[in-house]
């Protein structure tokens, strides 16, 4: 039988989530305060190639076998046009994109009307008028 253990994640026996959970939803229900809330748009996560990726293939995402996420400065993810790595899931190529190089909008087919997309393409816009 294999050790899967060695696979696994560390046990960790003292964490404070508990605490800092009841402390947000106490804050935020009791105090009206809202909690995690970003002051602007400063860095971004965007989608690299891991390997050489061709035209057809289709994008799978976070944890899968054709990108990975690099934080970038937010100017220059939409200076880029970098694609989010929340977003490269289930997503055509459009033109081949080389091992480490950011994925770009231009390089997806993707769904303008979807609603996630509209979302953080009005988000894109604002930010950028911002800049």
């Amino acid at each position: 039988m294999a050790d899967h253990n060695r696979l696994a994640g560390k046990r960790i026996r003292w964490v404070g989530i508990g605490l800092e959970l009841n402390i947000s939803i106490l804050s935020a229900v009791l105090r009206k305060e809202p909690t995690g809330q970003a002051q602007g748009f400063c860095g971004d996560v965007a989608a690299v190639a891991k390997r050489n990726l061709r035209a057809g293939e289709v994008l799978d995402g976070e944890g899968g076998y054709t990108v990975w996420g690099k934080l970038m400065p937010a100017a220059a993810s939409l200076a880029e046009g970098a694609l989010p790595i929340g977003l490269a899931h289930r997503l055509k190529l459009k033109n081949d994109v080389a091992h480490g190089a950011v994925v770009r909008w231009s390089d997806v087919a993707f769904d303008a009307d979807d609603d996630t997309v509209k979302t953080r393409k009005s988000m894109e816009a604002a930010f950028a008028r911002k800049a």
